[in-house]
């Protein structure tokens, strides 16, 4: 079963490797010419804190703005192309082509074949997953960006959570395809899918665990900027008293005109010089593992359920 799975599915294989080897080799290269670049224009002290560092990665970023758009839609892209092209196909193609009446009538039962294709394409792609994160991790601070848990897209593209996307897609796509019996309805039910498992799970993420609070004097923003903010946040009266809105006659307040924030940063100046505070609903970057893992284990159970349905819907129209 091994060796017949290997020949049914090297072609899937064979262009995921060619992706992700093109996908390495991009990273890559942008990685040795952004090292030369920084051997030639970052002053000494960087990656840090100085504001020569952050003009140095905002350079890097103005110059490699083609990686990071395709960097930018991995998340979304990478896991629709598996759940489409990997478990879609797994059982819709079998009964639009009729060969499920050949390949599940011989001495291999349904069952032990539905398990063999399930379990080694389902490691497979966690394999690959894992892959993608390990080059994305190799890459990514050579650019100076060290944001990595406030910024949801590099969060999926870094620890298991890619592995934990792509298995999910795959999973998701076989059951898809066992239901519909059609490859490109199913496909489409994945890219519909993910899409709509990706923006649940970003608004559930806020309830992984309990957001610490920081009160702020002087600034509207947590001094890590790789947090994660809950919420818009609220003033702090002068008593110590959180407030539901904006204080109303406190100081006066002008509509900003255009892109400029000129008026909005002239207010808060003006009630933090009137002793108001401004408290922030945040997680801190320390929580990144538990959000993984804790991301990683909803996607497996929904795998896992999404896999049992898969079987079960076959075996039932094979009795």
């Amino acid at each position: 079963m091994i060796w017949l799975t290997w020949r049914q599915h090297r072609a899937q294989l064979l262009v995921t490797a060619a992706l992700l080897a093109a996908f390495g080799l991009l990273l890559l290269g942008s990685a040795v010419e952004a090292r030369l670049y920084l051997a030639g224009h970052a002053p000494p002290g960087c990656p840090g804190p100085a504001p020569a560092c952050w003009d140095v990665a905002v350079a890097l970023a103005d110059r490699y703005d083609a990686v990071y758009t395709i960097f930018g839609w991995m998340p979304l892209v990478a896991p629709a192309l598996v759940g489409a092209f990997w478990g879609a196909p797994l059982l819709a193609r079998e009964y639009e082509r009729g060969t499920h009446r050949l390949a599940w009538t011989q001495s291999v039962s349904v069952r032990r074949w539905l398990m063999v294709k399930l379990a080694v394409l389902g490691a497979l792609v966690t394999v690959a997953g894992l892959a993608l994160a390990v080059m994305v991790s190799l890459w990514r601070p050579v650019f100076l960006r060290q944001d990595l848990f406030g910024n949801i897209g590099i969060f999926n593209m870094v620890g298991v959570a890619p592995a934990a996307w792509w298995l999910y897609a795959f999973m998701l796509g076989t059951a898809a395809g066992a239901l519909l019996r059609r490859t490109l309805p199913a496909m489409a039910l994945v890219v519909a899918g993910i899409s709509v498992t990706m923006f649940a799970l970003f608004s559930l993420s806020d309830h992984y665990a309990e957001p610490a609070r920081a009160v702020l004097s002087g600034t509207t923003m947590p001094d890590d900027s790789d947090a994660r903010l809950v919420g818009a946040g609220a003033w702090v009266d002068p008593a110590g008293r959180e407030l539901a809105a904006s204080p109303a006659g406190v100081c006066p307040r002008r509509p900003d005109a255009g892109q400029s924030n000129r008026n909005q940063e002239a207010y808060q100046r003006c009630l933090f010089g009137k002793g108001y505070r401004y408290a922030v609903y945040f997680h801190p970057p320390s929580r990144f593992w538990r959000f993984q893992w804790t991301e990683a284990a909803i996607l497996t159970a929904a795998s896992v359920v999404f896999a049992g349905l898969a079987v079960h819907r076959t075996l039932r129209r094979t009795v």
